[in-house]
Protein backbone atom coordinates (compact mmCIF):
# COMPACT_ATOMS: atom_id res chain seq x y z
CA UNK A 1 0.00 0.00 0.00
CA UNK A 2 1.34 3.40 -0.94
CA UNK A 3 2.47 5.52 1.96
CA UNK A 4 0.66 8.86 2.36
CA UNK A 5 2.72 11.96 1.63
CA UNK A 6 3.32 14.01 4.75
CA UNK A 7 2.30 17.63 4.45
CA UNK A 8 4.00 20.37 6.45
CA UNK A 9 2.20 22.15 9.26
CA UNK A 10 2.09 25.85 10.09
CA UNK A 11 2.23 28.65 7.49
CA UNK A 12 3.15 26.21 4.68
CA UNK A 13 0.45 23.65 5.49
CA UNK A 14 -1.23 22.36 2.34
CA UNK A 15 1.56 23.60 0.04
CA UNK A 16 3.83 21.43 -2.10
CA UNK A 17 7.28 21.80 -3.63
CA UNK A 18 5.61 22.49 -6.97
CA UNK A 19 3.73 25.41 -5.38
CA UNK A 20 7.06 26.82 -4.23
CA UNK A 21 8.62 26.40 -7.69
CA UNK A 22 5.62 28.07 -9.29
CA UNK A 23 5.88 31.04 -6.96
CA UNK A 24 9.66 31.39 -7.32
CA UNK A 25 9.55 31.46 -11.14
CA UNK A 26 6.85 34.12 -11.16
CA UNK A 27 8.46 35.99 -8.25
CA UNK A 28 11.79 36.34 -10.07
CA UNK A 29 10.02 37.85 -13.04
CA UNK A 30 8.24 40.24 -10.74
CA UNK A 31 11.53 41.16 -9.06
CA UNK A 32 12.98 42.17 -12.42
CA UNK A 33 9.71 43.92 -13.24
CA UNK A 34 10.06 46.06 -10.12
CA UNK A 35 13.77 46.64 -10.78
CA UNK A 36 13.22 47.80 -14.35
CA UNK A 37 10.13 49.88 -13.66
CA UNK A 38 11.42 51.98 -10.73
CA UNK A 39 14.74 52.80 -12.39
CA UNK A 40 13.24 55.89 -14.01
CA UNK A 41 12.17 57.27 -10.62
CA UNK A 42 15.70 56.83 -9.26
CA UNK A 43 17.46 58.53 -12.17
CA UNK A 44 14.74 61.08 -12.99
CA UNK A 45 16.87 64.08 -11.99
CA UNK A 46 19.88 62.76 -13.94
CA UNK A 47 17.75 62.13 -17.03
CA UNK A 48 16.18 65.60 -16.71
CA UNK A 49 19.64 67.19 -16.57
CA UNK A 50 20.93 65.09 -19.50
CA UNK A 51 17.98 65.92 -21.77
CA UNK A 52 17.31 69.45 -20.47
CA UNK A 53 13.83 68.71 -19.07
CA UNK A 54 11.76 70.38 -16.37
CA UNK A 55 10.58 68.31 -13.41
CA UNK A 56 7.03 68.19 -14.78
CA UNK A 57 8.17 67.12 -18.27
CA UNK A 58 10.53 64.53 -16.81
CA UNK A 59 7.64 63.16 -14.74
CA UNK A 60 5.83 62.30 -17.99
CA UNK A 61 8.52 59.65 -18.56
CA UNK A 62 7.16 57.92 -15.47
CA UNK A 63 3.66 58.31 -16.88
CA UNK A 64 4.60 56.91 -20.31
CA UNK A 65 4.71 53.31 -19.10
CA UNK A 66 1.21 53.69 -17.67
CA UNK A 67 -0.18 55.03 -20.95
CA UNK A 68 0.47 51.72 -22.75
CA UNK A 69 -0.38 49.45 -19.83
CA UNK A 70 -4.12 49.31 -20.53
CA UNK A 71 -3.49 47.77 -23.95
CA UNK A 72 -0.82 45.43 -22.61
CA UNK A 73 -3.24 44.15 -19.99
CA UNK A 74 -5.91 43.65 -22.63
CA UNK A 75 -3.74 41.96 -25.26
CA UNK A 76 -1.41 39.83 -23.12
CA UNK A 77 -4.30 38.99 -20.82
CA UNK A 78 -6.15 37.65 -23.87
CA UNK A 79 -3.09 35.52 -24.72
CA UNK A 80 -3.18 34.17 -21.18
CA UNK A 81 -6.88 33.29 -21.33
CA UNK A 82 -6.75 31.65 -24.75
CA UNK A 83 -3.31 30.01 -24.96
CA UNK A 84 -2.32 29.68 -21.31
CA UNK A 85 -0.79 31.69 -18.49
CA UNK A 86 2.77 30.47 -19.19
CA UNK A 87 3.11 31.83 -22.78
CA UNK A 88 1.75 35.17 -21.57
CA UNK A 89 4.33 35.28 -18.76
CA UNK A 90 7.21 34.65 -21.18
CA UNK A 91 5.96 37.26 -23.67
CA UNK A 92 5.61 39.90 -20.97
CA UNK A 93 9.09 39.42 -19.53
CA UNK A 94 10.62 39.71 -23.02
CA UNK A 95 8.77 42.95 -23.65
CA UNK A 96 9.78 44.77 -20.51
CA UNK A 97 13.41 43.63 -20.75
CA UNK A 98 13.48 45.02 -24.30
CA UNK A 99 11.99 48.27 -22.99
CA UNK A 100 14.63 48.54 -20.27
CA UNK A 101 17.45 48.02 -22.76
CA UNK A 102 15.96 50.68 -25.06
CA UNK A 103 15.81 53.14 -22.14
CA UNK A 104 19.55 52.77 -21.65
CA UNK A 105 20.16 53.40 -25.36
CA UNK A 106 17.82 56.41 -25.62
CA UNK A 107 19.25 59.65 -26.99
CA UNK A 108 16.53 62.10 -26.00
CA UNK A 109 13.09 62.60 -24.51
CA UNK A 110 11.07 60.98 -27.31
CA UNK A 111 13.24 57.88 -27.67
CA UNK A 112 13.01 57.24 -23.94
CA UNK A 113 9.26 57.92 -24.02
CA UNK A 114 8.86 55.23 -26.70
CA UNK A 115 11.01 52.78 -24.72
CA UNK A 116 8.86 53.39 -21.66
CA UNK A 117 5.75 52.58 -23.71
CA UNK A 118 7.23 49.16 -24.57
CA UNK A 119 8.18 48.58 -20.95
CA UNK A 120 4.61 49.41 -19.92
CA UNK A 121 3.20 46.78 -22.29
CA UNK A 122 5.42 44.14 -20.73
CA UNK A 123 4.72 45.18 -17.16
CA UNK A 124 0.97 45.03 -17.72
CA UNK A 125 1.26 41.54 -19.12
CA UNK A 126 3.53 40.45 -16.28
CA UNK A 127 0.99 41.59 -13.71
CA UNK A 128 -2.02 39.92 -15.29
CA UNK A 129 -0.30 36.69 -16.36
CA UNK A 130 1.91 36.05 -13.33
CA UNK A 131 -0.65 37.08 -10.73
CA UNK A 132 -3.37 34.98 -12.34
CA UNK A 133 -1.00 32.02 -12.75
CA UNK A 134 0.16 31.94 -9.14
CA UNK A 135 -3.29 32.55 -7.64
CA UNK A 136 -4.80 29.75 -9.73
CA UNK A 137 -1.95 27.34 -9.04
CA UNK A 138 -1.98 27.60 -5.25
CA UNK A 139 -4.64 26.05 -2.96
CA UNK A 140 -7.70 28.25 -2.47
CA UNK A 141 -7.00 28.58 1.26
CA UNK A 142 -3.56 30.13 0.60
CA UNK A 143 -4.25 32.43 -2.32
CA UNK A 144 -3.94 35.68 -0.39
CA UNK A 145 -0.45 34.53 0.58
CA UNK A 146 0.29 33.63 -3.04
CA UNK A 147 -0.83 37.06 -4.23
CA UNK A 148 1.09 38.96 -1.55
CA UNK A 149 4.29 36.90 -1.81
CA UNK A 150 4.32 37.42 -5.57
CA UNK A 151 3.92 41.19 -5.31
CA UNK A 152 6.73 41.29 -2.74
CA UNK A 153 9.06 40.48 -5.64
CA UNK A 154 8.33 43.89 -7.10
CA UNK A 155 9.28 45.53 -3.81
CA UNK A 156 12.50 43.49 -3.54
CA UNK A 157 13.40 44.55 -7.08
CA UNK A 158 12.90 48.20 -6.18
CA UNK A 159 15.08 47.78 -3.07
CA UNK A 160 17.88 46.21 -5.13
CA UNK A 161 17.61 49.01 -7.67
CA UNK A 162 17.85 51.60 -4.89
CA UNK A 163 20.98 49.99 -3.45
CA UNK A 164 22.69 49.66 -6.82
CA UNK A 165 21.91 53.30 -7.59
CA UNK A 166 24.36 54.54 -4.95
CA UNK A 167 27.24 52.61 -6.54
CA UNK A 168 26.43 52.45 -10.24
CA UNK A 169 25.27 55.98 -11.12
CA UNK A 170 28.21 57.90 -9.57
CA UNK A 171 30.68 55.52 -11.23
CA UNK A 172 29.13 54.74 -14.65
CA UNK A 173 26.16 57.08 -15.10
CA UNK A 174 22.40 56.56 -15.26
CA UNK A 175 22.40 54.48 -18.47
CA UNK A 176 24.26 51.64 -16.75
CA UNK A 177 21.30 51.12 -14.43
CA UNK A 178 19.04 50.25 -17.36
CA UNK A 179 21.60 47.87 -18.86
CA UNK A 180 21.87 46.02 -15.54
CA UNK A 181 18.14 45.44 -15.62
CA UNK A 182 18.48 43.09 -18.60
CA UNK A 183 21.13 40.74 -17.17
CA UNK A 184 19.04 38.41 -14.93
CA UNK A 185 16.19 38.00 -17.43
CA UNK A 186 17.64 34.71 -18.72
CA UNK A 187 17.23 33.11 -15.28
CA UNK A 188 13.55 33.97 -15.07
CA UNK A 189 12.93 32.72 -18.61
CA UNK A 190 14.76 29.45 -17.89
CA UNK A 191 12.72 28.80 -14.77
CA UNK A 192 9.42 29.55 -16.50
CA UNK A 193 10.15 27.18 -19.35
CA UNK A 194 9.56 24.10 -17.21
CA UNK A 195 6.41 25.28 -15.46
CA UNK A 196 3.07 23.52 -15.70
CA UNK A 197 -0.06 25.44 -16.55
CA UNK A 198 -2.24 26.67 -13.69
CA UNK A 199 -4.69 24.11 -12.34
CA UNK A 200 -7.75 26.30 -12.74
CA UNK A 201 -6.92 27.11 -16.38
CA UNK A 202 -6.35 23.44 -17.22
CA UNK A 203 -9.65 22.43 -15.62
CA UNK A 204 -11.53 25.15 -17.49
CA UNK A 205 -10.03 24.08 -20.80
CA UNK A 206 -10.87 20.47 -20.02
CA UNK A 207 -14.49 21.41 -19.39
CA UNK A 208 -14.59 23.25 -22.74
CA UNK A 209 -13.15 20.29 -24.62
CA UNK A 210 -15.53 17.88 -22.88
CA UNK A 211 -18.63 19.98 -23.55
CA UNK A 212 -20.38 18.41 -26.52
CA UNK A 213 -23.48 20.59 -26.35
CA UNK A 214 -21.69 23.91 -26.97
CA UNK A 215 -22.59 25.20 -23.50
CA UNK A 216 -19.13 26.64 -22.92
CA UNK A 217 -17.79 29.47 -25.03
CA UNK A 218 -14.32 30.96 -25.04
CA UNK A 219 -14.26 34.73 -24.77
CA UNK A 220 -11.00 36.62 -24.76
CA UNK A 221 -10.67 40.37 -24.92
CA UNK A 222 -8.97 40.58 -28.31
CA UNK A 223 -11.60 38.38 -29.96
CA UNK A 224 -14.46 40.31 -28.36
CA UNK A 225 -13.14 43.67 -29.54
CA UNK A 226 -11.28 43.03 -32.77
CA UNK A 227 -12.81 39.93 -34.35
CA UNK A 228 -16.49 40.79 -34.07
CA UNK A 229 -18.84 42.80 -36.26
CA UNK A 230 -17.80 45.89 -34.29
CA UNK A 231 -14.08 45.45 -35.02
CA UNK A 232 -13.83 48.62 -37.14
CA UNK A 233 -15.50 50.71 -34.44
CA UNK A 234 -13.20 49.28 -31.80
CA UNK A 235 -10.08 49.90 -33.88
CA UNK A 236 -11.08 53.55 -34.23
CA UNK A 237 -11.85 53.74 -30.51
CA UNK A 238 -8.44 52.22 -29.70
CA UNK A 239 -6.70 54.84 -31.83
CA UNK A 240 -8.73 57.63 -30.19
CA UNK A 241 -7.93 56.40 -26.68
CA UNK A 242 -4.22 56.04 -27.47
CA UNK A 243 -4.03 59.52 -29.05
CA UNK A 244 -5.97 61.10 -26.19
CA UNK A 245 -3.67 59.61 -23.58
CA UNK A 246 -0.60 60.58 -25.57
CA UNK A 247 -1.70 64.21 -25.82
CA UNK A 248 -2.72 64.32 -22.17
CA UNK A 249 0.52 62.94 -20.76
CA UNK A 250 2.96 64.72 -23.06
CA UNK A 251 1.58 68.17 -22.20
CA UNK A 252 0.12 68.62 -25.70
CA UNK A 253 -3.56 68.80 -24.86
CA UNK A 254 -3.68 72.48 -25.90
CA UNK A 255 -6.36 73.40 -23.38
CA UNK A 256 -8.49 70.38 -24.30
CA UNK A 257 -7.46 68.27 -21.34
CA UNK A 258 -10.95 67.48 -20.04
CA UNK A 259 -12.45 66.62 -23.47
CA UNK A 260 -9.49 64.32 -24.18
CA UNK A 261 -9.89 62.66 -20.79
CA UNK A 262 -13.61 62.20 -21.51
CA UNK A 263 -12.80 60.53 -24.85
CA UNK A 264 -10.39 58.11 -23.15
CA UNK A 265 -12.93 57.26 -20.45
CA UNK A 266 -15.66 56.74 -23.07
CA UNK A 267 -13.40 54.34 -24.95
CA UNK A 268 -12.66 52.32 -21.83
CA UNK A 269 -16.34 52.11 -20.96
CA UNK A 270 -17.14 51.00 -24.54
CA UNK A 271 -14.56 48.20 -24.31
CA UNK A 272 -15.75 47.18 -20.86
CA UNK A 273 -19.39 47.04 -21.96
CA UNK A 274 -18.55 44.61 -24.74
CA UNK A 275 -16.43 42.35 -22.55
CA UNK A 276 -18.27 42.52 -19.21
CA UNK A 277 -21.78 43.01 -20.68
CA UNK A 278 -24.27 42.73 -17.79
CA UNK A 279 -21.47 43.22 -15.26
CA UNK A 280 -20.33 46.56 -16.71
CA UNK A 281 -21.26 48.68 -13.63
CA UNK A 282 -19.25 46.36 -11.39
CA UNK A 283 -16.16 46.32 -13.60
CA UNK A 284 -16.18 50.10 -14.16
CA UNK A 285 -16.41 50.68 -10.40
CA UNK A 286 -13.56 48.24 -9.90
CA UNK A 287 -11.44 50.29 -12.33
CA UNK A 288 -12.29 53.48 -10.42
CA UNK A 289 -11.19 51.81 -7.18
CA UNK A 290 -7.85 50.79 -8.69
CA UNK A 291 -7.43 54.29 -10.18
CA UNK A 292 -7.83 55.86 -6.74
CA UNK A 293 -5.45 53.28 -5.24
CA UNK A 294 -2.76 54.37 -7.69
CA UNK A 295 -3.48 58.02 -6.99
CA UNK A 296 -2.78 57.53 -3.30
CA UNK A 297 0.31 55.32 -3.71
CA UNK A 298 2.17 56.63 -6.73
CA UNK A 299 2.86 60.24 -5.74
CA UNK A 300 5.24 58.79 -3.14
CA UNK A 301 6.41 55.88 -5.31
CA UNK A 302 7.32 58.10 -8.25
CA UNK A 303 8.50 61.32 -6.64
CA UNK A 304 10.02 60.26 -3.30
CA UNK A 305 13.59 60.10 -4.74
CA UNK A 306 13.10 63.58 -6.25
CA UNK A 307 11.76 64.89 -2.91
CA UNK A 308 14.72 63.45 -1.01
CA UNK A 309 17.27 64.88 -3.43
CA UNK A 310 15.73 68.27 -4.20
CA UNK A 311 13.78 69.25 -1.06
CA UNK A 312 15.92 67.59 1.63
CA UNK A 313 19.24 67.77 -0.23
CA UNK A 314 20.21 64.14 0.37
CA UNK A 315 23.20 62.60 -1.39
CA UNK A 316 22.75 59.52 -3.64
CA UNK A 317 23.98 57.23 -0.85
CA UNK A 318 21.54 58.69 1.68
CA UNK A 319 18.69 58.44 -0.85
CA UNK A 320 19.52 54.75 -1.30
CA UNK A 321 19.51 54.19 2.46
CA UNK A 322 16.11 55.83 2.93
CA UNK A 323 14.63 54.03 -0.08
CA UNK A 324 15.94 50.74 1.31
CA UNK A 325 13.85 51.19 4.45
CA UNK A 326 10.81 52.20 2.39
CA UNK A 327 11.20 49.19 0.09
CA UNK A 328 11.87 46.82 2.98
CA UNK A 329 8.68 48.10 4.62
CA UNK A 330 6.83 47.28 1.41
CA UNK A 331 8.21 43.71 1.44
CA UNK A 332 7.37 43.25 5.12
CA UNK A 333 3.86 44.54 4.46
CA UNK A 334 3.32 42.07 1.61
CA UNK A 335 4.36 39.18 3.83
CA UNK A 336 2.16 40.34 6.70
CA UNK A 337 -1.03 41.03 4.75
CA UNK A 338 -0.80 37.74 2.85
CA UNK A 339 -1.14 35.73 6.05
CA UNK A 340 -3.70 38.13 7.53
CA UNK A 341 -5.73 38.02 4.33
CA UNK A 342 -6.04 34.23 4.48
CA UNK A 343 -7.08 34.49 8.14
CA UNK A 344 -9.32 37.59 8.18
CA UNK A 345 -10.44 37.89 4.57
CA UNK A 346 -9.12 40.02 1.71
CA UNK A 347 -11.30 43.14 2.05
CA UNK A 348 -11.17 43.31 5.85
CA UNK A 349 -7.37 43.11 5.83
CA UNK A 350 -7.15 45.71 3.06
CA UNK A 351 -9.24 48.26 4.94
CA UNK A 352 -7.48 47.68 8.28
CA UNK A 353 -4.01 48.11 6.77
CA UNK A 354 -4.92 51.35 4.99
CA UNK A 355 -6.43 52.79 8.18
CA UNK A 356 -3.15 52.12 10.01
CA UNK A 357 -1.14 53.70 7.16
CA UNK A 358 -2.92 57.04 7.65
CA UNK A 359 -1.14 57.45 10.99
CA UNK A 360 2.22 57.82 9.24
CA UNK A 361 1.54 59.83 6.06
CA UNK A 362 1.67 63.38 7.41
CA UNK A 363 4.56 62.77 9.87
CA UNK A 364 6.71 61.42 7.01
CA UNK A 365 6.72 64.80 5.30
CA UNK A 366 7.15 66.75 8.54
CA UNK A 367 10.68 65.37 8.93
CA UNK A 368 13.67 67.64 8.30
CA UNK A 369 16.91 66.72 6.56
CA UNK A 370 18.58 66.23 9.97
CA UNK A 371 16.06 63.55 11.00
CA UNK A 372 17.18 60.84 8.60
CA UNK A 373 16.68 57.93 11.01
CA UNK A 374 13.17 59.07 11.98
CA UNK A 375 12.25 59.60 8.33
CA UNK A 376 13.49 56.11 7.39
CA UNK A 377 11.50 54.51 10.23
CA UNK A 378 8.30 56.38 9.38
CA UNK A 379 8.66 55.49 5.70
CA UNK A 380 9.15 51.85 6.64
CA UNK A 381 5.87 51.84 8.58
CA UNK A 382 3.94 53.91 6.04
CA UNK A 383 5.02 51.73 3.14
CA UNK A 384 4.46 48.55 5.15
CA UNK A 385 0.75 49.26 5.50
CA UNK A 386 0.02 51.54 2.52
CA UNK A 387 2.05 49.89 -0.22
CA UNK A 388 2.41 46.40 1.21
CA UNK A 389 -1.35 46.02 1.02
CA UNK A 390 -1.08 46.13 -2.78
CA UNK A 391 0.01 42.50 -2.47
CA UNK A 392 -3.67 41.63 -2.06
CA UNK A 393 -4.83 43.62 -5.08
CA UNK A 394 -4.52 40.76 -7.65
CA UNK A 395 -6.51 38.50 -5.34
CA UNK A 396 -9.12 41.22 -4.75
CA UNK A 397 -9.62 41.97 -8.47
CA UNK A 398 -9.39 38.35 -9.61
CA UNK A 399 -12.25 37.42 -7.30
CA UNK A 400 -14.70 39.27 -9.54
CA UNK A 401 -13.80 37.28 -12.70
CA UNK A 402 -14.40 33.68 -13.75
CA UNK A 403 -11.34 31.58 -14.65
CA UNK A 404 -11.96 31.66 -18.41
CA UNK A 405 -11.61 35.45 -18.54
CA UNK A 406 -9.62 36.21 -15.40
CA UNK A 407 -6.26 37.11 -16.96
CA UNK A 408 -7.76 39.62 -19.40
CA UNK A 409 -10.31 40.88 -16.87
CA UNK A 410 -7.70 41.39 -14.18
CA UNK A 411 -5.14 42.78 -16.65
CA UNK A 412 -7.48 45.27 -18.31
CA UNK A 413 -9.21 46.40 -15.11
CA UNK A 414 -5.98 46.81 -13.18
CA UNK A 415 -4.06 48.55 -15.93
CA UNK A 416 -6.83 50.98 -16.86
CA UNK A 417 -7.01 51.83 -13.18
CA UNK A 418 -3.22 52.09 -13.19
CA UNK A 419 -3.58 55.28 -15.24
CA UNK A 420 -3.89 56.80 -11.78
CA UNK A 421 -0.16 56.12 -11.60
CA UNK A 422 0.31 58.17 -14.75
CA UNK A 423 -1.71 61.05 -13.31
CA UNK A 424 -0.11 60.90 -9.85
CA UNK A 425 3.49 62.07 -10.53
CA UNK A 426 2.39 64.80 -12.95
CA UNK A 427 -0.32 65.94 -10.53
CA UNK A 428 2.08 65.91 -7.59
CA UNK A 429 4.75 67.84 -9.50
CA UNK A 430 2.16 70.33 -10.82
CA UNK A 431 0.67 71.00 -7.37
CA UNK A 432 4.16 71.55 -6.01
CA UNK A 433 5.28 73.78 -8.89
CA UNK A 434 7.23 76.62 -7.29
CA UNK A 435 6.67 75.20 -3.79
CA UNK A 436 7.92 72.35 -1.62
CA UNK A 437 7.07 68.92 -3.01
CA UNK A 438 6.41 67.38 0.43
CA UNK A 439 3.00 68.94 1.32
CA UNK A 440 1.42 68.08 -2.03
CA UNK A 441 2.58 64.45 -1.74
CA UNK A 442 1.32 64.24 1.83
CA UNK A 443 -2.19 65.55 1.19
CA UNK A 444 -2.66 63.67 -2.07
CA UNK A 445 -1.73 60.41 -0.35
CA UNK A 446 -3.83 61.06 2.77
CA UNK A 447 -7.02 62.13 0.99
CA UNK A 448 -6.99 59.43 -1.68
CA UNK A 449 -6.25 56.73 0.89
CA UNK A 450 -9.48 57.73 2.66
CA UNK A 451 -11.38 57.36 -0.62
CA UNK A 452 -9.99 53.85 -1.24
CA UNK A 453 -10.81 52.80 2.33
CA UNK A 454 -14.47 53.70 1.76
CA UNK A 455 -14.69 52.06 -1.68
CA UNK A 456 -13.27 48.75 -0.46
CA UNK A 457 -15.03 48.77 2.92
CA UNK A 458 -18.48 48.98 1.34
CA UNK A 459 -17.55 46.64 -1.55
CA UNK A 460 -18.40 49.41 -4.02
CA UNK A 461 -18.18 47.24 -7.20
CA UNK A 462 -20.82 44.85 -5.88
CA UNK A 463 -23.05 47.61 -4.51
CA UNK A 464 -22.96 49.62 -7.74
CA UNK A 465 -23.75 46.47 -9.74
CA UNK A 466 -26.81 45.83 -7.59
CA UNK A 467 -27.96 49.46 -7.78
CA UNK A 468 -27.28 50.20 -11.46
CA UNK A 469 -27.17 46.83 -13.19
CA UNK A 470 -28.49 43.30 -12.98
CA UNK A 471 -28.26 41.92 -9.46
CA UNK A 472 -27.91 38.35 -10.69
CA UNK A 473 -24.74 39.27 -12.61
CA UNK A 474 -22.86 40.17 -9.41
CA UNK A 475 -20.88 37.19 -8.06
CA UNK A 476 -21.90 36.35 -4.51
CA UNK A 477 -18.58 34.59 -3.82
CA UNK A 478 -14.90 35.22 -4.45
CA UNK A 479 -14.47 33.41 -7.77
CA UNK A 480 -10.79 32.66 -7.09
CA UNK A 481 -11.79 30.48 -4.14
CA UNK A 482 -14.98 28.71 -5.20
CA UNK A 483 -15.07 26.61 -8.37
CA UNK A 484 -18.85 26.21 -7.99
CA UNK A 485 -19.16 29.96 -7.59
CA UNK A 486 -17.00 30.38 -10.70
CA UNK A 487 -19.46 28.42 -12.82
CA UNK A 488 -22.48 30.10 -11.23
CA UNK A 489 -20.89 33.49 -11.88
CA UNK A 490 -20.51 32.67 -15.56
CA UNK A 491 -24.07 31.41 -15.92
CA UNK A 492 -25.76 34.25 -14.04
CA UNK A 493 -23.84 36.82 -16.08
CA UNK A 494 -24.91 35.13 -19.32
CA UNK A 495 -28.53 34.94 -18.14
CA UNK A 496 -28.55 38.59 -17.11
CA UNK A 497 -27.10 39.55 -20.47
CA UNK A 498 -29.93 37.77 -22.30
CA UNK A 499 -32.52 39.47 -20.10
CA UNK A 500 -31.04 42.86 -20.91
CA UNK A 501 -31.13 42.09 -24.63
CA UNK A 502 -34.79 41.08 -24.46
CA UNK A 503 -35.73 44.23 -22.56
CA UNK A 504 -33.92 46.30 -25.19
CA UNK A 505 -35.83 44.54 -27.99
CA UNK A 506 -32.71 42.88 -29.42
CA UNK A 507 -32.21 39.34 -30.51
CA UNK A 508 -29.92 37.52 -28.09
CA UNK A 509 -26.28 37.81 -29.04
CA UNK A 510 -26.59 41.01 -31.09
CA UNK A 511 -25.25 43.47 -28.53
CA UNK A 512 -21.75 44.82 -29.18
CA UNK A 513 -19.23 42.10 -28.59
CA UNK A 514 -21.84 39.43 -27.83
CA UNK A 515 -22.45 38.00 -31.28
CA UNK A 516 -20.83 34.82 -32.62
CA UNK A 517 -17.12 35.23 -33.20
CA UNK A 518 -14.60 33.49 -35.33
CA UNK A 519 -13.13 30.46 -33.62
CA UNK A 520 -15.58 30.45 -30.68
CA UNK A 521 -18.10 27.94 -29.50
CA UNK A 522 -21.74 28.97 -29.55
CA UNK A 523 -23.98 29.20 -26.56
CA UNK A 524 -27.54 27.93 -26.87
Amino acid sequence: MARATRRPTGPTAGLTRQDGKTLLAAWLGYLMDGFDFVLITLVLTEVADAFGLSTVTAATLVSAAFISRWFGGLAIGAVGDRYGRKPAMILSILLYSLGSLACGLSWGYWSMFAARLVLGLGMAGEYSASATYVIESWPATARNRASALLISGYAVGSVIAGQLYRFVVPAWGWRAMFFLGVVPIALALWMRRGLKESGDWERTRGEERAASDGSVRRRDFVTVLFRSRYAALNLVATAVVALSLFLLFTERSGGFGWPLAALAVAGFVLFTAQFARARTPMVVTLMVTVFCAFLYSWPIQALLPTYLKDDLGFSPSTVSDVLFFAGFGNVAGCLLVGFLGDRWGTRRTYVAALCVSLLFVLPVFAMSSEQTVGLALLLFLQQMFAQGISGLLPKLIGGYFATSERAAGLGFTYNVGALGGAVAPVLGATLADGHSLGPSLAWLTFSLTLVVIVLIAVNAPLRVQRLCGHRSAAPETDLTEDRVGDRIGQRTEQGAGRQAEKRAGQAPGTAPGSGPRHGEERLP
